[in-house]
């Protein structure tokens, strides 16, 4: 094996594969084909590769004496004569022998005996070659040597299918692969010696990485989308303009009114169908979460190890332990307690503000119970932690579960669990008695004594019917008699912490015995905090709903948690996913973060009919125009699974915003908000500057006290601001242009104890006075004066230029209950109604938006204030077929081609835009049909009814009252799943969807009839009529299968209206349009 030296040579170069293949064409050897396969191998890694003859079939050529006699070596001797190193005689130059002693047993090529030198030692120009071919070993990173490219040609005969073998030219040429994050070698690494690879360091730093990012819709799908609005808006308005161009003649009214509300619903839909131009979708990196802010060892910025995420404080809210029973809320809260978060960076709020004793007992015991089933969460990964939802799963509870001890661990906690469930359900009923007993020991005190002072009262004593605590004191809440002091409307206040906050460092449990169920030696056991609060009510105060119990949870977790940020949940909404939390995290801690105000998490349903009767879940709502809104500022507040930055409820700016000019906002002005303001600078009525700087700053003082008189005289709250918006910054590698940040660690610091001033600091923000002449539920908190106080709540921070996130897990963040009964679903759809009512007639119209926020956000705001108006104009036009059916006339005068074509193409691009919704939005075409029958639904029934009731409060100043909607618990043993799809409950929100099914169903029944006999026949008319009133009923078809209820047994109140209306109906067709013969004189009635 030699270096080829002595020839010229050729070389063409080909990629393949990483290496490089060169042909080399030796001059001087006749027909021979010489391949070199040449690798590069490292640094300072002197190489050879093997050639050998390509053709085997050319005759052998006799070398010259004075050449190598090895096959393919043309080396020549120095002075005319080879060195003898065997015996026989053979001629072979140093470098030849050199490579047969290490490579061939050290044996001779033509006598096949092994040289003498083999045996004895290497001669003594060996160590020179050695030191040559040996592959040096890689320099430290200190040593600042950087790569070279060595190539070294040598040929190769070893291998006898004549194919270059690349693992053994390594072993054999001693070549290294160099360093990567491939393979990492050890510094001073010799071939031979030990293992000389160890694990590369990690070259892709996640920590540098994004933890969220934006995926925009296909252009192969969002092109059409667009493409097909604009065709479908062309075509509405070529189609309306015909049709005011050929007004019909013969039913001048029937044609005005089609025309009208043919406008409007073009307006409507144009409304509903710009904001959808931008759906995005967004992912989170988890991974790239734990690593920047949970570090796997201690450092200097963090000896103890500890979570420097930000804290998060969750409301739960609640108002009647009779509709929302306590056994939902229990499980609703023990799936906070179990979230994947660092526990003592979460608190839990139950916001109780029915003051209920069931309540506060229900909680006590779901903070028992906690102390078995977190851990038992912890340690078996289980999803969901809403303990009734996870033993209700059909699926086998032994998928992915590798620890040996999961089954008799989950019988033991479902053992548990049922008792737990026993002693819950089981508490009205105790408490009752309970508090029978106590009133019985109470009034026979009073009796005795009166007896004993002689007293002889004239009228019967009267004792309060009290209700009692387990440890034989009264309850300040809620009393079942509605004592004074004592009813829903008049309490005190009250705060309980049932589980005090968890310490900064892990405690494990103990191993199983009689005292623990499980063994709980590997997993940490600590607890959130857990806390119970009912505000203070009394008569005479406006006390806001939701929306004041929402903000008196604000102010008293400012003082005793103080999280940056707070999620909100409903009663009934629980955690599905334990990491939903960290989802949302990542959205508030990227970079652009300290711009988000809220993330709103869609909202999932159980317990509803497999065939959706009534749209329960919403999913074009959630799935397509909330997706659309996150691609423009970000979609709406929707009342629960949203989490907040702390600083955005309180009213304060962010701290950069855009605002948009000029026609359709085309004209951008980038501002800056958290700079100091010069004097004589007007401060912007929606931005308020949150106090950043010198505490001992007369600025800062003056500040403090303008924010007395917006926050209230409570310092503690006040002093708390500051805090909470340190802890919604950023990292200062992420922050933004301007803003502040904070340095990686300050967050992971031991909570302060809670003591008992900062305990009565708490209940003195919850008293219902603190709201007096300030500022909370007008620009901070929770936004009063509409029953949908979330949308408007929502619609503020848009305002001021924040901007909001939507965020659809993979597994379902939250999942809740939703109204299955049709009586409950119309209610609830005309409270959100009458809200957006209130809201077209007040200041948060969209009309009035400032210019932070974006055009086509406005338009969606906007929509959501005009919606309910809609159904006025769809009253009319699902009665216009039955009207053209009785009359025997049609809005059009007749049914020409332009008229039927302009339908096609209308209705067409609508399927089609129905269908891209469909592809890029994820959901089905039968969730899109569904939408589609219960808005015909909902506008014929809820909403027109929620625009008297809107008139009526902005006009009369008349004030809306709503019930609660009653939330459904898991069904027992034996319920049937469904029961209360079937119930039937009487409103006379039914009364127009009736009249109007009645209505149509018989207007064709007449004009099938009169068609028939009559001597001529229009069938065009009848065709048209028919159709239009078939497309009404097929929308109603839900709502006139709920009114059958249970196996189509209709309730007799139906039989009586729809006689009623059949009756009206039929005096009014014979009075319109009289028989023929008989003699209608002066009473003829017609409508010009």
């Amino acid at each position: 094996m030699v270096f080829l030296r002595k020839h010229k040579i050729y070389l063409q170069f080909r990629a393949s594969s990483g290496s490089f293949v060169k042909y080399l064409s030796i001059v001087g050897i006749q027909r021979r084909i010489v391949m070199v396969v040449i690798t590069k191998r490292g640094f300072k890694s002197e190489t050879k590769a093997h050639a050998r003859k390509s053709s085997e079939d050319e005759p052998a050529i006799e070398k010259s004496k004075i050449l190598c006699g090895m096959e393919g070596c043309d080396e020549k001797a120095t002075d005319g004569k080879f060195k003898n190193y065997c015996e026989c005689g053979f001629r072979i130059c140093q470098d030849c022998y050199l490579d047969r002693l290490r490579n061939d047993g050290g044996r001779c090529p033509g006598c096949k005996e092994t040289y003498d030198e083999a045996s004895d030692g290497e001669s003594e120009d060996e160590p020179q070659s050695e030191e040559k071919d040996q592959a040096n070993p890689l320099p430290s990173w200190s040593k600042g040597v950087k790569l070279e490219k060595n190539f070294s040609l040598v040929q190769s005969f070893k291998n006898p299918n004549h194919e270059f073998d690349h693992s053994r030219w390594l072993f054999e040429t001693k070549g290294t692969y160099g360093y990567g994050n491939a393979l990492w070698p050890r510094d001073g690494y010799e071939f031979g010696r030990g293992t000389g690879y160890e694990k590369p360091p990690d070259f892709g730093d996640r920590r540098n990485k994004p933890l969220t990012r934006k995926i925009g819709v296909s252009a192969a799908i969002i092109s059409p989308y667009r493409l097909l609005i604009i065709l479908r808006l062309g075509a509405l308005a070529c189609f309306l303009a015909w049709r005011i161009m050929h007004p019909n003649h013969e039913a001048i009214w029937l044609w005005l009114m089609s025309v009208v509300c043919e406008c409007w619903f073009a307006f409507s839909w144009l409304l509903d169908q710009l904001p959808k131009l931008c759906p995005v979708k967004r992912v989170t990196d988890l991974l790239v979460l734990k690593e920047r802010f949970e570090s796997s060892e201690p450092n200097l910025r963090n000896p103890k190890n500890i979570s420097d995420l930000p804290g998060i404080d969750i409301f739960v809210s609640t108002a009647d332990s009779e509709k929302e029973p306590p056994l939902v809320t229990a499980n609703t809260v023990l799936s906070i307690l179990a979230v994947d978060y660092p526990v003592e960076k979460v608190a839990c709020y139950l916001s109780d503000d029915g003051g209920s004793l069931v309540t506060f007992e229900a909680l006590a015991e779901a903070a028992s119970f906690a102390k078995i089933w977190v851990p038992f969460c912890r340690k078996h990964k289980i999803e969901p932690r809403n303990p009734e939802a996870y033993f209700s799963q059909k699926r086998d509870p032994l998928k992915n579960k590798v620890r040996l001890d999961f089954v008799r661990d989950r019988r033991r906690v479902k053992r548990e669990y049922d008792e737990f469930k026993v002693r819950i359900n089981a508490l009205p009923e105790s408490i009752r008695r309970r508090s029978d007993a106590y009133n019985a020991q109470a009034e026979l005190r009073a009796k005795k004594k009166e007896f004993e002072l002689g007293i002889n009262p004239i009228e019967p004593l009267k004792v309060p019917k009290a209700t009692w605590m387990a440890d034989g004191s009264h309850w300040h809440g809620t009393w079942s008699s509605a004592e004074e002091g004592h009813s829903r409307g008049d309490h005190e206040g009250i705060i309980q912490i049932m589980l005090v906050p968890a310490g900064p460092e892990p405690l494990f449990g103990n191993e199983a015995d009689e005292e623990n169920l499980i063994d709980m030696t590997d997993v940490d056991i600590r607890l959130p905090m857990l806390v119970y609060v009912s505000r203070e009510k009394r008569p005479g105060f406006d006390h806001n709903k939701k929306a004041g119990a929402m903000n008196a949870l604000v102010r008293s977790s400012a003082i005793m948690s103080n999280g940056a940020f707070i999620l909100n949940l409903d009663c009934d909404h629980y955690v599905y996913n334990s990491m939903a939390v960290r989802e949302g995290m990542c959205f508030m801690l990227d970079r652009g973060g300290d711009k988000i105000c809220y993330v709103q998490f869609p909202q999932r349903f159980e317990g509803i009919d497999p065939n959706d009767r009534y749209a329960n879940h919403n999913t074009v709502f959630f799935d397509v125009s909330m997706r659309a809104l996150d691609g423009l500022q970000g979609p709406m507040y929707v009342g629960t699974g949203c989490i907040f930055r702390r600083i955005a409820l309180y009213g304060f700016s962010p701290p950069r915003t855009t605002e948009h000019h000029g026609w359709f906002g085309r004209h951008k002005t980038r501002k800056l908000l958290r700079k100091s303001k010069e004097k004589g600078d007007q401060i912007d009525d929606e931005m308020l500057l949150p106090i950043i700087g010198d505490p001992n700053n007369d600025e800062d003082d003056a500040a403090k006290a303008s924010l007395a008189k917006q926050f209230g005289n409570s310092t503690s709250l006040i002093d708390s601001i500051a805090v909470a918006e340190f802890g919604g910054r950023l990292l200062h590698d992420l922050r933004g242009k301007g803003c502040l940040g904070r340095p990686a660690g300050s967050l992971a610091v031991q909570r302060e104890p809670l003591d008992a001033s900062a305990l009565s600091e708490a209940v003195s923000v919850i008293t219902c006075f603190y709201e007096d002449k300030t500022e909370w539920g007008n620009r901070v908190g929770w936004i009063y004066g509409s029953v949908t106080e979330d949308v408007v709540t929502g619609y503020r921070m848009h305002n001021r230029g924040w901007r909001s996130v939507y965020c659809v897990t993979k597994r379902d963040a939250f999942r809740g209950t939703a109204p299955i009964n049709l009586t409950d679903r119309l209610n609830q759809v005309l409270r959100w109604a009458t809200g957006s009512v209130e809201i077209f007639f007040s200041r948060n119209n969209a009309l009035f938006a400032s210019p932070r926020m974006k055009f086509l956000q406005r338009v969606a705001y906007f929509n959501v204030g005009m919606y309910p108006f809609t159904s006025i104009f769809l009253l009319v036009y699902c009665i216009l077929p039955a009207l053209s059916l009785f009359s025997g006339k049609f809005i059009v005068q007749s049914l020409d081609i332009t008229f039927l074509v302009f339908l096609l193409a209308i209705t067409l691009t609508l399927c089609m835009l129905a269908v891209l919704e469909i592809k890029w939005s994820g959901i089905t075409l039968h969730d899109w049909w569904r939408n589609e029958q219960f808005w015909l639904i909902g506008g014929t029934s809820a909403h027109p009814a929620a625009v008297v009731q809107g008139l009526l409060k902005v006009i009369a100043g008349i004030d809306i009252s709503f019930t609660l909607t009653s939330k459904s618990s898991a069904p027992e043993d034996g319920e049937e799943e469904f029961s209360e799809l079937y119930e039937f409950r009487w409103t006379t929100l039914m009364i127009p969807p009736i009249t109007i099914i009645m209505f149509n169903v018989l207007a064709i029944g007449v004009a099938i009839s009169r068609t028939v006999y009559s001597p001529f026949p229009q069938w065009s008319k009848l065709l048209g009529g028919v159709f239009f009133s078939l497309w009404v009923l097929s929308h109603l078809y839900p709502f006139a299968k709920g009114l059958m209820g249970r196996r189509g047994k209709i309730p007799t109140i139906v039989y009586l209206w729809s006689g009623l209306i059949c009756i009206v109906i039929s005096l009014l067709t014979v009075y319109i349009y009289p028989p023929l013969g008989s003699q209608a004189g002066n009473f003829r009635f017609e409508i010009p």
